[in-house]
């Protein structure tokens, strides 16, 4: 993994060469993914990268981890705690479709966690803009494939390091890095909600979507979830749909 970890931070030098920005930064939730690319945004800028922390009425825990990848990678930060302005622009949305009697609490969850992320994006983006940095996303190969993530919120990036990666691969990238082991060993979530974790919400481990992309033989069932997951998120891997080019034709 070191020459992958050479590879990675030549790379991620090049990118802000060629578009003539300053640096790079990354939303530091505490698990391993933005992890993994804090020490490598640090390798690649020592004095030009940011780890943005953005509780939302996170878990504690994850502000501590967030916090120990700061102390033990040595990157800048700053924190923007984003509690108050999402209560605030949830619940005035709710009142708003309340009043019509519309409001899906069957989707509640799930609109709540991805404002979240929506919130979060904005965030590192408007801090971006004020250093002049690109905003580098922490998806993996696992996440990418099943589109386990946001579309405009943690997917709304201009890089993203560790998208050929297996979670698997992740890991090692992270030993050979020097993450420290609570971290590495940390439950992966996304921190949306309380008790949440990423394996129990997609209903297949990360071990066995690495598997599924390298080609090994899967469950059955195991593989079908992986597989619906992938096409029900195609529009997330995608350019916003448009029709036809109708000035090609005459207009009668």
């Amino acid at each position: 993994m070191e020459k992958h970890v050479e590879q990675l931070v030549k790379w991620l030098q090049q990118t802000v060469d060629e578009t003539k920005t300053k640096g790079l930064l990354v939303g530091l939730s505490g698990g391993i993914d933005s992890t993994v690319v804090a020490y490598l945004i640090k390798k690649a800028f020592p004095d030009s990268s940011l780890g943005v922390i953005m509780p939302c009425g996170s878990q504690s825990k994850d502000e501590e981890d967030a916090m120990l990848v700061v102390q033990e990678s040595g990157i800048d930060k700053v924190k923007v705690d984003l509690t108050e302005q999402h209560q605030g622009l949830f619940t005035n949305i709710q009142n708003q479709i309340d009043e019509k009697n519309e409001w899906n609490t069957s989707n509640q969850q799930l609109a709540d966690a991805n404002l979240r992320a929506r919130l979060r994006m904005s965030t590192l983006y408007t801090i971006a803009t004020n250093y002049n940095y690109l905003v580098v996303g922490t998806d993996n190969a696992a996440e990418w494939y099943t589109g386990y993530f946001t579309k405009y919120g943690d997917g709304g990036v201009d890089l993203v390091p560790l998208l050929h990666y297996t979670k698997s691969e992740v890991r090692e990238l992270a030993k050979e890095l020097g993450v420290p082991n609570a971290i590495i060993e940390k439950n992966p979530s996304a921190g949306l909600w309380e008790g949440q974790t990423d394996e129990q919400e997609m209903g297949v481990s990360y071990d066995s979507i690495d598997s599924f992309l390298n080609g090994d033989d899967i469950d059955d069932q195991e593989a079908e979830i992986i597989e619906t997951m992938h096409q029900k998120t195609a529009h997330k891997r995608a350019l916003p749909k448009s029709p036809p080019n109708f000035h090609h034709f005459t207009i009668e």
